[in-house]
């Protein structure tokens, strides 16, 4: 997979999703699906940043492909699944989404935790 280009399409998203949110839906969203929703757009750029920053670390040497394609897949798994379950939850207000949620986050965690361990692995 071409995790470059995924991240840049996660983040060009983000940006749509974040405007849908801040322009169309402004006068549906009550203050706690606003805070919600923002809640999911800035969580989805910033591991969307991720992805595209995981994704050049092959390129320098500091981790490698395979390594790379497993910590891009977790935290684009978080983004689906944590900011994904958000955005339904603000829409919908339908609480099941958000027992969702979680998951994005351990996802997110371990995807940061195996860069940590891959990349002071890769140290030696």
């Amino acid at each position: 997979m071409n995790w470059s280009a995924t991240g840049a399409t996660a983040l060009a998203l983000a940006v749509i999703i974040g405007a849908f949110g801040a322009h169309g839906l402004r006068e549906h969203l009550d203050a706690y699906s606003t805070s919600v929703y923002e809640t999911a757009v800035t969580y989805h750029f910033f591991h969307a940043l991720g992805l595209l920053i995981v994704s050049l670390m092959p390129k320098l040497g500091y981790v490698t492909g395979r390594q790379a394609d497993w910590i891009c897949a977790l935290l684009l798994a978080g983004v689906v699944l944590f900011s994904g379950s958000l955005y339904l939850l603000a829409v919908t207000r339908v609480p099941t989404f958000g027992a969702i949620t979680p998951f994005g986050g351990v996802s997110f965690i371990a995807g940061w935790i195996t860069l940590a361990w891959t990349l002071l692995r890769n140290q030696s």
